[in-house]
């Protein structure tokens, strides 16, 4: 139970504590500011990764990520094969004056092709040049942090945990079917000796 004025005291102990710290101000633009590792600021595009599945254009809120591509035929290696045919990016433009940076084009990316930038300083005077082209996420690409360390304690990721598990799986039948075919030609060769003695002791009774 709150007594009567307590929220009051709280509040003047918090003004009180602000009034003795020293204030300081961001000297901005010339001192930039240290933003968190995840900062949301704009989206660097690795083009080399997309295979234009439009994943991304398809599920953004916003509709705010267009792209454009033609299929490409290529030659079949083999005589016997059959030509293939691959979609070649032409356009992957974002319009940042509707993006509300909710990250869901990255999330659901299945070839980590798109990745959060800590650039922002990208303010424009007109708002029809919020669109920025393939070329602009090219260069936001490089400002994009490496991934922080894994921490040691944490639980093994399951795909390699089940990656292991169908190695050693295969090295163990691998090593029982070289011990079989190791132990083979020794067991044919004692049936051999004990043939041949066999028959040796039969032409010996019978003489």
């Amino acid at each position: 139970m709150n007594l009567p004025g307590s929220g009051l005291a709280k509040g003047l102990a918090v003004t009180l504590r602000t009034m003795t710290r020293r204030s300081v101000t961001a000297q901005y633009p010339d001192v930039q500011p240290q933003l968190p590792p995840r900062s949301r600021g704009v989206i660097g595009l690795l083009e080399e990764n997309c295979t234009v599945c439009m994943l991304c254009a398809r599920e953004c809120p916003d509709w705010c990520i267009y792209i454009d591509s033609h299929k490409e035929t290529l030659p079949a290696v083999d005589p016997n094969a059959r030509a293939r045919t691959r979609n070649v990016l032409d356009r992957f433009a974002i319009d940042f004056s509707l993006c509300m940076y909710c990250g869901i084009c990255i999330e659901v990316c299945p070839f980590d092709a798109l990745f959060w930038s800590p650039e922002f300083e990208y303010a424009e005077t007109d708002i029809l040049e919020l669109t920025h082209e393939r070329e602009k996420l090219r260069e936001w690409m490089w400002t994009v942090p490496a991934p922080p360390a894994l921490d040691p304690a944490a639980e093994e990721p399951k795909e390699i945990a089940a990656a292991r598990k169908a190695a050693d799986k295969l090295a163990a039948a691998a090593a029982a079917a070289a011990a079989a075919a190791a132990a083979a030609p020794a067991a044919g060769s004692d049936s051999g000796t004990d043939s041949g003695t066999d028959s040796a002791a039969e032409q010996g009774d019978a003489s």
